[in-house]
């Protein structure tokens, strides 16, 4: 099994930065495979009277539980407690690890399955097991082709996303030695064979947590591939990784979390398997560690608060156009698309990651669809605001400067004629520096200057035919 891709720390959204960053050689596929996830979860969302008010519940009951997330997190471990689990608490990455390294050494661990956890990918925890000699294998179908083929996961929910079935075929032709095939089922055999003897063999299992109840002590697991399921019981130890965002205050609130979760992230009405642990069992041994990494940044931020709502469905992704263009490796980090762009600066710095929240068109698409209604266009807003003004080692004196004229010449009228006068001055006498004048770094990655800038401004044209346009004539 290969090991993981170093470990990453930014999160820019350059292209010509991450370009080669473990990335496939283009996302046409998973454009088209975001469009028609998409078009399914809405006709599916369509059909459903009921949705915008199942919405507006999730979003009162996320409010309620990070409102009271310090009472309901210890609620939490008391009640998971007295079922024979341990609870180990994390203020950032660093001490999640050393916990998940002393687990393993105490229980003697060689190989580790794990099961798809996006906090795992925060941790960077593969990276740490395998430095310390210890075999972790992911054992969710996406999380093991990427891990097979050392990249990083494209998307938060389906993380081979851009893929093909000739491209996995390929991959196991080169690294388990397989006959290639690009048949679905026997692709799936031959991923199923080899985990098999994972499973058998592990000596630890680790999962995430898509929800921890309170008044309970229960850990919820959803998934469709049956994989979770075996990676926290077939081993003698689970360890389960759990945001702190991610307690409910009741299991009576579950099923409305259930009902948007499948279907908002793979058009299900009800994901395949639905796993809730109440505590270890006898002669096993059940940890859960409870980590921060960040997020009381977010909670910290009222304006930002919200972003804590988010259960994972990656709805915002498969509708975001910017996602689809740019992918996954684009974003920087393991949280691509809006919630990556809002969720990252919180998590990482905004002085690493004050570029993402520009990463959108602010199109409102992914507000719209997020099923637990968190407003990830003015989040985005609010996070630029934060960008711009805050001090940051990223940003030079020229981009400073740069800003506040910008600011001057949009404060009036006046000031704005007089920079586009200076504009179209400058456009005609570029043709006579001795560099192209259509390069002037990043604002013409994608476009080009005029070689000759129009006889007239657009104000000076809309006073002179303005008038005179008329709205057509009704037939």
């Amino acid at each position: 099994m290969s090991e993981q891709p170093p470990p990453l720390t930014g999160a820019p959204f350059l292209k010509h930065l991450t370009r080669g960053l473990y990335e496939p050689r283009g996302f046409q596929s998973l454009a088209e495979s975001a469009e028609r996830s998409s078009k399914h979860n809405r006709e599916i969302i369509a059909q459903i009277p009921l949705w915008q008010g199942w919405r507006e519940s999730a979003n009162r009951i996320k409010a309620c539980a990070i409102a009271n997330l310090d009472r309901l997190l210890v609620q939490f471990e008391q009640n998971i407690t007295a079922r024979g689990a341990t609870v180990l608490w994390a203020e950032n990455a660093e001490e999640a690890n050393r916990h998940v390294l002393q687990i393993a050494r105490e229980h003697q661990v060689r190989t580790v399955v794990k099961a798809k956890s996006m906090v795992s990918e925060e941790l960077e925890v593969n990276h740490v097991l395998s430095a310390a000699g210890i075999r972790a294998v992911e054992t969710d179908l996406g999380e093991y082709l990427v891990q097979l083929a050392e990249q990083r996961p494209i998307h938060i929910v389906t993380p081979a996303l851009h893929m093909s079935a000739s491209d996995c075929g390929k991959l196991f032709a080169e690294k388990l030695g397989e006959p290639y095939t690009a048949e679905h089922r026997k692709l799936t055999d031959i991923a199923r064979r080899h985990l098999r003897e994972d499973f058998l063999q592990a000596d630890m299992g680790m999962s995430g947590v898509n929800f921890g109840i309170a008044d309970t002590g229960t850990i919820c697991i959803v998934e469709n591939e049956g994989n979770a399921g075996l990676s926290t019981a077939a081993p003698k130890v689970h360890v389960a990784l759990m945001g702190i965002e991610k307690v409910i205050p009741r299991i009576d609130y579950l099923p409305q979390f259930l009902n948007l979760l499948a279907r908002s992230g793979t058009g299900q009405k009800l994901t395949t398997y639905t796993h809730l642990i109440h505590g270890s069992t006898p002669g096993r041994k059940l940890y859960v560690i409870i980590i921060d990494n960040g997020r009381s940044n977010v909670l910290a931020d009222p304006a930002a608060r919200m972003a804590l709502y988010c259960i994972r469905c990656g709805a915002c992704l498969n509708i975001c156009p910017v996602y689809r263009r740019a992918a996954g490796w684009a974003y920087g980090w393991v949280y691509p698309g809006p919630i990556g762009s809002v969720l990252t600066p919180h998590l990482v710095g905004i002085d690493q990651a004050g570029t993402l929240p520009f990463a959108s068109s602010l199109c409102g698409a992914c507000s719209e669809m997020c099923p637990v209604r968190i407003d990830l266009a003015h989040q985005l807003v609010h996070l630029r605001h934060r960008a711009v003004n805050e001090p940051s080692p990223m940003k030079s004196w020229i981009e400073r400067l740069t800003w506040k004229a910008f600011a001057w010449m949009m404060s009036g009228p006046l000031r704005y004629r007089m920079a586009m006068l200076g504009v179209r001055i400058g456009v005609r006498l570029a043709r006579f520096l001795p560099w192209h004048p259509g390069k002037l770094g990043a604002w013409t990655r994608g476009r080009e200057l005029p070689e000759v800038p129009p006889r007239e401004p657009f104000r000076a044209w809309w006073r002179r035919n303005g008038g005179a346009l008329k709205p057509p004539e009704k037939t």
